[in-house]
């Protein structure tokens, strides 16, 4: 006969408790204990809780339990507030009541193991010592050791009771020195890890009338270990500060980058700080495990552009032609019909084919982009348009300075003429000289020179530079 391991997963559906007075099972009742509920989530996996409960209270020392508070609660962060009370002492109980949590409370203890006759139904019991759960759950029974097996035959353990350290739900509890008997609210707030929410937007582009529909998402996930129910919720754009970093995790950050030219226009959306706001209109229940979406904006008719992006790297040559960018480009000033704060999140594009189809053709992410804002979103690589940078000639003028001649060559497949932004990067060098172009170049910042060059439908067109530069 095989002797394995008794596993967590066998132990789910195999360990069951005895049947416990009133008193004990109490804490087990699913409704939850909450009372008068606001969440405000921030970007950060961090959230703040603030919970209204009424207490009935005695006069002088009182041990209040707080359960259904979030298991990733930061116990550090807690503030309760109780009128005519000062609070002694708190503590945080989060050793919940699991299977393997109740059998390892069950050392030392005696168990009833049931099992099961797999050929005629016939159910045996015998008392059993727990004497170890290190990798399996070893027992003593009928002066001998077994070794509880995962071999699928049928097999119960019944506990006498439940200990006292394990708990149904995470559980704040708090020693209290009250003034005075009667019924009081209490304000308990708090700061929470797993909670977070980010924003998704869906841009549906008409290139003919250069217009795009966009319509905004909230993606609250909860993963806090606890479900808030109908808490009135109050979203934050923006990154808070932290003595630590909140998620432990950053944003890779896609080779197609978003850029925009910053905006001056004030949103008119509520603020705390410097930091837009986005309350839910309904009081909400977010579950446990749950991710949960809710709309927040929905423009119709914004002025957009479709285009092209290409930045080589200094000294970048390519012996093939490279795609150029496709890049989709809006606005979020109340003039162009959009007119909001947009907080940081990622734009899916859409376009009608010529059935009239909405068809995904890419997407990127935006950061929090002030209202006012012009937002350039590379959407993916382009079919037809191509560049091709090429390194001429590279020449010693004297010491340490180098004259440097570029060519780029872009090709135009389509059947219209199209504009590429052509961007030479690296010119990060304060004596960075333009000696000779072909096209008036713009200095975009202090290392990237841009051309807008127009390409004749099913054409091609030819830019040079040389540049004089220390290295």
């Amino acid at each position: 006969m095989r002797t394995g391991v008794w596993t967590a997963a066998y132990a789910v559906a195999a360990i069951i408790p005895a049947a416990l007075p009133a008193q004990q099972v109490a804490g087990t009742n699913s409704a939850s204990a909450q009372g008068d509920l606001s969440v405000t989530i921030y970007n950060s996996d961090i959230a703040l809780v603030q919970d209204v409960r009424t207490l009935s209270l005695t006069k002088g020392p009182v041990r209040q339990s707080f359960p259904d508070v979030s298991a990733a609660i930061r116990p550090e962060t807690v503030s309760l507030t109780v009128p005519d009370a000062t609070i002694v002492e708190q503590n945080f109980d989060y050793d919940l009541l699991t299977p393997s949590s109740l059998m390892e409370k069950a050392i030392g203890e005696t168990i009833t193991l049931v099992r099961t006759n797999p050929a005629t139904g016939a159910e045996t019991r015998d008392r059993a010592k727990v004497l170890a759960v290190n990798g399996g759950v070893v027992i003593e029974v009928n002066g001998h050791i077994e070794v509880l097996r995962d071999d699928g035959l049928p097999v119960r353990a019944i506990f006498d009771r439940v200990p006292d350290a394990l708990l149904a739900r995470p559980t704040l509890t708090v020693t209290l020195a009250s003034n005075r008997a009667g019924s009081r609210p209490a304000t308990l707030s708090y700061l929470s890890r797993g909670l977070g929410w980010n924003a998704d937007y869906v841009a549906l582009f008409d290139d003919k009338s250069g217009k795009v529909d966009v319509q905004g998402w909230i993606t609250l996930r909860n993963t806090s270990g606890t479900t808030f129910t109908a808490a009135k919720t109050l979203l934050v754009a923006g990154e808070v500060g932290g003595s630590d970093e909140m998620n432990g995790t950053s944003i890779t950050r896609s080779r197609r980058q978003t850029t925009f030219t910053p905006g001056t226009e004030s949103a008119s959306r509520e603020q705390i700080g410097d930091f837009y706001l986005y309350p839910l209109a309904e009081r909400t229940t977010i579950a446990d495990k749950q991710t949960k979406q809710v709309s927040f904006l929905d423009a119709k008719g914004v002025a957009a552009s479709s285009g092209y992006r290409f930045e080589n790297g200094w000294l970048g040559s390519s012996d093939e032609p490279r795609s150029a960018q496709s890049v989709l480009r809006f606005a979020n000033s109340g003039a162009a019909g959009l007119g909001d704060a947009l907080p940081a999140g990622v734009v899916r594009v859409y376009a009608r084919d010529a059935r009239g189809q909405p068809q995904f053709t890419g997407e990127n992410r935006i950061e929090h982009t002030q209202q006012g804002s012009t937002i350039a979103l590379p959407t993916g690589d382009a079919f037809d348009v191509k560049v091709k940078p090429t390194t001429v000639s590279r020449t010693r003028v004297n010491g340490n300075r180098w004259r440097t001649a570029m060519r780029y060559t872009l090709t135009n497949a389509r059947a219209k003429p199209v504009t590429v932004e052509l961007l030479q990067a690296g010119l990060d060098w304060a004596d960075v000289r333009v000696v000779a172009d072909s096209a008036k170049g713009e200095r975009r910042d202090a290392g990237t020179l841009a051309w807008q060059v127009a390409i004749p439908a099913n054409g091609s067109t030819i830019v040079t530079a040389t540049f004089d530069t220390r290295y």
